[in-house]
Protein backbone atom coordinates (compact mmCIF):
# COMPACT_ATOMS: atom_id res chain seq x y z
CA UNK A 1 0.00 0.00 0.00
CA UNK A 2 2.73 2.22 0.82
CA UNK A 3 6.13 2.47 -1.15
CA UNK A 4 9.17 1.61 0.24
CA UNK A 5 10.60 4.94 0.23
CA UNK A 6 7.56 5.74 2.58
CA UNK A 7 8.64 3.43 4.83
CA UNK A 8 12.41 4.70 4.79
CA UNK A 9 11.82 7.91 5.34
CA UNK A 10 10.70 6.38 9.06
CA UNK A 11 14.02 5.85 10.30
CA UNK A 12 12.89 3.09 12.34
CA UNK A 13 16.55 2.10 13.54
CA UNK A 14 16.91 5.81 14.56
CA UNK A 15 14.52 5.71 17.59
CA UNK A 16 17.40 3.99 19.29
CA UNK A 17 19.55 7.49 19.50
CA UNK A 18 16.74 8.03 21.51
CA UNK A 19 16.23 5.00 23.12
CA UNK A 20 18.58 6.26 26.72
CA UNK A 21 15.68 8.77 27.37
CA UNK A 22 13.22 5.83 27.99
CA UNK A 23 15.50 3.74 29.84
CA UNK A 24 16.52 6.73 32.25
CA UNK A 25 12.78 6.91 33.12
CA UNK A 26 12.24 3.19 33.18
CA UNK A 27 15.53 2.87 35.82
CA UNK A 28 13.48 5.37 38.08
CA UNK A 29 10.38 3.82 37.92
CA UNK A 30 9.01 2.01 41.20
CA UNK A 31 6.75 0.03 38.79
CA UNK A 32 7.88 -2.11 36.30
CA UNK A 33 5.14 -4.25 34.84
CA UNK A 34 6.19 -5.97 31.71
CA UNK A 35 3.30 -5.74 29.40
CA UNK A 36 2.95 -2.12 30.64
CA UNK A 37 6.49 -1.33 29.84
CA UNK A 38 6.27 -3.04 26.37
CA UNK A 39 3.42 -1.05 25.11
CA UNK A 40 5.17 2.56 26.55
CA UNK A 41 8.31 1.12 24.59
CA UNK A 42 6.41 -0.15 21.35
CA UNK A 43 4.40 3.22 21.24
CA UNK A 44 6.88 6.11 21.21
CA UNK A 45 9.82 4.13 19.60
CA UNK A 46 8.06 2.84 16.46
CA UNK A 47 5.05 4.59 16.37
CA UNK A 48 5.69 8.25 17.81
CA UNK A 49 9.09 8.39 16.57
CA UNK A 50 8.61 7.28 13.08
CA UNK A 51 5.40 9.16 13.11
CA UNK A 52 7.09 12.73 13.71
CA UNK A 53 10.52 11.46 11.11
CA UNK A 54 8.10 10.85 8.21
CA UNK A 55 5.90 14.20 8.81
CA UNK A 56 9.27 16.14 9.22
CA UNK A 57 10.56 14.63 5.85
CA UNK A 58 7.57 14.77 3.62
CA UNK A 59 7.83 18.91 4.29
CA UNK A 60 11.49 18.94 4.24
CA UNK A 61 11.87 17.31 0.69
CA UNK A 62 15.51 16.54 1.41
CA UNK A 63 17.87 15.99 -1.54
CA UNK A 64 21.21 15.08 1.06
CA UNK A 65 21.94 12.99 4.03
CA UNK A 66 19.42 13.25 7.06
CA UNK A 67 19.86 11.68 10.41
CA UNK A 68 19.35 7.81 9.56
CA UNK A 69 19.43 8.20 5.71
CA UNK A 70 22.59 8.83 3.82
CA UNK A 71 21.02 9.10 0.40
CA UNK A 72 17.30 9.39 1.35
CA UNK A 73 15.30 8.77 -1.60
CA UNK A 74 12.02 10.98 -2.94
CA UNK A 75 9.37 11.48 -0.66
CA UNK A 76 5.90 10.95 -2.00
CA UNK A 77 2.18 11.47 -0.41
CA UNK A 78 2.18 8.02 1.18
CA UNK A 79 4.59 9.12 3.52
CA UNK A 80 2.08 12.05 5.08
CA UNK A 81 -0.54 9.96 5.07
CA UNK A 82 1.45 6.84 6.76
CA UNK A 83 3.33 9.32 8.77
CA UNK A 84 -0.31 10.35 9.82
CA UNK A 85 -1.84 7.11 10.41
CA UNK A 86 1.27 6.43 12.71
CA UNK A 87 0.78 9.15 15.24
CA UNK A 88 -3.42 8.41 15.26
CA UNK A 89 -2.46 4.52 16.10
CA UNK A 90 -0.04 5.78 18.77
CA UNK A 91 -2.79 8.18 20.50
CA UNK A 92 -5.19 5.12 20.52
CA UNK A 93 -3.48 2.30 21.73
CA UNK A 94 -1.40 4.64 24.15
CA UNK A 95 -5.08 5.16 25.21
CA UNK A 96 -6.63 2.11 25.65
CA UNK A 97 -3.27 0.05 26.72
CA UNK A 98 -1.55 2.62 28.93
CA UNK A 99 -3.39 5.62 30.18
CA UNK A 100 -5.68 8.80 28.94
CA UNK A 101 -2.70 10.86 30.43
CA UNK A 102 -0.41 9.12 28.41
CA UNK A 103 -2.07 9.41 25.39
CA UNK A 104 -2.46 13.28 25.81
CA UNK A 105 0.94 13.89 25.92
CA UNK A 106 1.57 11.79 22.50
CA UNK A 107 -1.01 14.05 21.30
CA UNK A 108 0.58 16.94 22.14
CA UNK A 109 4.15 15.19 21.18
CA UNK A 110 2.79 14.68 17.91
CA UNK A 111 1.36 18.67 17.47
CA UNK A 112 4.78 20.18 18.34
CA UNK A 113 6.43 17.69 16.13
CA UNK A 114 4.21 19.05 13.24
CA UNK A 115 4.57 22.45 14.20
CA UNK A 116 8.44 21.93 13.72
CA UNK A 117 7.75 20.86 10.21
CA UNK A 118 4.94 22.22 8.50
CA UNK A 119 5.56 25.38 6.67
CA UNK A 120 3.14 27.24 8.02
CA UNK A 121 4.63 27.55 11.48
CA UNK A 122 7.65 25.56 11.03
CA UNK A 123 9.61 26.08 13.94
CA UNK A 124 12.32 24.83 12.93
CA UNK A 125 13.79 28.17 11.12
CA UNK A 126 13.95 29.85 14.19
CA UNK A 127 17.25 28.98 15.41
CA UNK A 128 16.72 29.48 19.46
CA UNK A 129 13.74 28.58 19.45
CA UNK A 130 13.58 25.17 17.79
CA UNK A 131 16.50 24.03 19.56
CA UNK A 132 14.74 25.18 22.86
CA UNK A 133 11.27 23.05 21.92
CA UNK A 134 13.09 20.11 20.49
CA UNK A 135 15.54 19.75 24.00
CA UNK A 136 12.07 20.50 26.31
CA UNK A 137 10.34 18.05 24.29
CA UNK A 138 12.33 15.02 23.02
CA UNK A 139 14.38 15.13 26.62
CA UNK A 140 12.10 15.86 29.72
CA UNK A 141 8.12 15.82 28.15
CA UNK A 142 9.16 12.51 26.89
CA UNK A 143 10.89 11.32 30.11
CA UNK A 144 7.89 12.41 32.05
CA UNK A 145 5.66 10.88 29.23
CA UNK A 146 7.42 7.27 29.29
CA UNK A 147 7.46 7.98 33.57
CA UNK A 148 4.10 8.65 33.71
CA UNK A 149 3.04 5.88 31.32
CA UNK A 150 4.84 2.86 32.75
CA UNK A 151 3.90 3.53 36.21
CA UNK A 152 0.48 4.44 35.37
CA UNK A 153 0.52 7.71 37.40
CA UNK A 154 -1.02 11.10 37.49
CA UNK A 155 0.61 13.78 36.22
CA UNK A 156 1.26 14.87 40.04
CA UNK A 157 3.14 12.19 40.67
CA UNK A 158 6.04 12.66 38.79
CA UNK A 159 6.95 16.30 40.69
CA UNK A 160 9.19 15.37 42.77
CA UNK A 161 13.00 16.22 42.73
CA UNK A 162 14.52 13.05 41.91
CA UNK A 163 11.93 12.51 38.71
CA UNK A 164 12.08 16.68 37.25
CA UNK A 165 15.85 16.72 37.56
CA UNK A 166 16.30 13.83 36.16
CA UNK A 167 14.10 15.00 33.32
CA UNK A 168 15.70 18.15 33.06
CA UNK A 169 18.81 16.70 32.83
CA UNK A 170 17.97 15.00 29.63
CA UNK A 171 16.71 17.92 28.01
CA UNK A 172 20.49 18.90 28.54
CA UNK A 173 21.57 15.90 27.28
CA UNK A 174 19.68 16.55 23.90
CA UNK A 175 20.16 20.16 23.71
CA UNK A 176 23.90 19.43 23.55
CA UNK A 177 23.18 16.53 20.99
CA UNK A 178 20.62 18.23 18.54
CA UNK A 179 23.04 20.81 17.26
CA UNK A 180 25.55 18.12 15.90
CA UNK A 181 22.44 16.60 14.58
CA UNK A 182 22.79 19.70 12.13
CA UNK A 183 26.29 20.47 11.62
CA UNK A 184 26.42 18.75 8.20
CA UNK A 185 22.90 19.79 6.73
CA UNK A 186 23.42 23.39 6.26
CA UNK A 187 23.45 23.61 2.62
CA UNK A 188 20.16 21.84 2.61
CA UNK A 189 18.79 24.41 5.32
CA UNK A 190 19.74 27.53 3.38
CA UNK A 191 18.30 26.12 0.50
CA UNK A 192 14.90 25.81 2.15
CA UNK A 193 15.44 28.97 4.23
CA UNK A 194 15.95 27.36 7.28
CA UNK A 195 18.37 29.06 10.05
CA UNK A 196 19.13 25.79 12.43
CA UNK A 197 20.61 27.03 15.72
CA UNK A 198 23.71 24.94 13.90
CA UNK A 199 23.48 27.19 11.06
CA UNK A 200 23.32 30.31 12.79
CA UNK A 201 26.62 29.21 14.64
CA UNK A 202 28.75 28.01 12.29
CA UNK A 203 30.66 24.71 12.34
CA UNK A 204 33.04 25.65 14.63
CA UNK A 205 30.57 27.54 16.65
CA UNK A 206 28.20 24.28 16.88
CA UNK A 207 30.80 22.35 18.16
CA UNK A 208 32.16 24.81 20.68
CA UNK A 209 28.02 24.92 22.29
CA UNK A 210 28.07 21.55 21.99
CA UNK A 211 31.82 20.90 23.86
CA UNK A 212 29.97 23.77 26.96
CA UNK A 213 26.74 21.86 27.12
CA UNK A 214 28.47 18.31 27.23
CA UNK A 215 30.54 19.68 29.93
CA UNK A 216 27.44 20.90 31.85
CA UNK A 217 25.89 17.58 31.13
CA UNK A 218 28.94 15.80 32.65
CA UNK A 219 28.64 17.80 35.73
CA UNK A 220 25.27 17.44 36.01
CA UNK A 221 25.02 14.29 35.98
CA UNK A 222 27.85 13.29 38.57
CA UNK A 223 26.15 15.35 40.68
CA UNK A 224 22.73 13.85 40.06
CA UNK A 225 24.23 10.57 40.79
CA UNK A 226 26.03 11.37 43.81
CA UNK A 227 23.29 12.85 45.07
CA UNK A 228 20.31 10.66 44.78
CA UNK A 229 21.92 7.31 44.55
CA UNK A 230 25.52 6.87 45.69
CA UNK A 231 29.14 7.44 44.21
CA UNK A 232 29.53 4.32 42.57
CA UNK A 233 26.74 5.35 40.17
CA UNK A 234 28.42 8.21 39.63
CA UNK A 235 31.99 6.83 39.14
CA UNK A 236 30.39 4.40 36.67
CA UNK A 237 28.57 7.18 34.34
CA UNK A 238 31.87 8.93 34.42
CA UNK A 239 33.25 5.26 32.79
CA UNK A 240 30.29 5.51 30.54
CA UNK A 241 30.70 8.83 28.92
CA UNK A 242 34.42 8.45 28.87
CA UNK A 243 34.14 6.76 25.18
CA UNK A 244 31.59 9.85 23.53
CA UNK A 245 34.14 12.57 25.33
CA UNK A 246 37.44 11.07 23.28
CA UNK A 247 35.33 10.67 19.96
CA UNK A 248 33.65 14.61 20.27
CA UNK A 249 37.56 15.50 21.04
CA UNK A 250 39.53 13.60 18.25
CA UNK A 251 36.37 14.99 16.15
CA UNK A 252 36.94 18.22 17.01
CA UNK A 253 40.85 18.22 16.05
CA UNK A 254 40.04 16.83 12.62
CA UNK A 255 36.98 19.77 11.88
CA UNK A 256 39.64 22.03 13.23
CA UNK A 257 42.37 20.83 10.47
CA UNK A 258 39.30 20.65 7.86
CA UNK A 259 35.68 21.87 8.02
CA UNK A 260 34.92 18.80 5.49
CA UNK A 261 34.71 16.01 8.54
CA UNK A 262 31.78 17.79 9.86
CA UNK A 263 29.89 15.48 7.73
CA UNK A 264 27.02 12.71 7.95
CA UNK A 265 29.51 9.79 9.08
CA UNK A 266 31.20 11.16 11.94
CA UNK A 267 27.47 12.17 13.20
CA UNK A 268 25.78 9.33 12.99
CA UNK A 269 28.82 7.60 14.90
CA UNK A 270 28.97 10.16 17.29
CA UNK A 271 25.33 9.62 17.52
CA UNK A 272 26.01 6.06 17.96
CA UNK A 273 28.80 5.91 20.48
CA UNK A 274 26.90 8.48 22.60
CA UNK A 275 23.21 6.17 22.75
CA UNK A 276 25.20 2.95 23.02
CA UNK A 277 27.15 4.24 25.90
CA UNK A 278 23.98 5.87 27.31
CA UNK A 279 21.48 3.06 26.73
CA UNK A 280 24.35 0.02 28.77
CA UNK A 281 25.02 2.75 31.72
CA UNK A 282 21.03 3.50 31.88
CA UNK A 283 20.20 -0.74 31.33
CA UNK A 284 22.55 -1.34 33.97
CA UNK A 285 21.36 1.15 36.52
CA UNK A 286 18.21 -0.65 35.73
CA UNK A 287 19.18 -4.01 36.73
CA UNK A 288 21.31 -3.08 39.67
CA UNK A 289 18.92 -0.38 41.48
CA UNK A 290 16.20 -2.65 41.03
CA UNK A 291 18.19 -5.76 41.92
CA UNK A 292 16.52 -7.63 38.86
CA UNK A 293 19.78 -9.48 38.42
CA UNK A 294 18.56 -12.01 41.59
CA UNK A 295 15.68 -12.56 39.66
CA UNK A 296 17.44 -14.16 36.98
Amino acid sequence: MFSRSSWLHLRIPFSYFLLPVFLFSLALSPNLDPARIFWVFFIVHFLLYPASNGYNSYFDKDEESIGGLRNPPKVDHGLYVLSLLLDALAIVLGYVLVNKLFALMLFVYGLVSKAYSHPRVRLKRYPVTGWLVAGFFQGIFTFLMCYIGTNDFPLSAAFNARVIFAGLLTSLMLLGNYPMTQVYQHREDARRGDLTISRMLGIHGTFKLTGIVFLLVFICFTWYFIFFFELLYSALFVIAILPVAIYFIHWVFQVRRDARAADYDHTMRLNLVSATCLNVFFLFLLVDSHNLAQLL
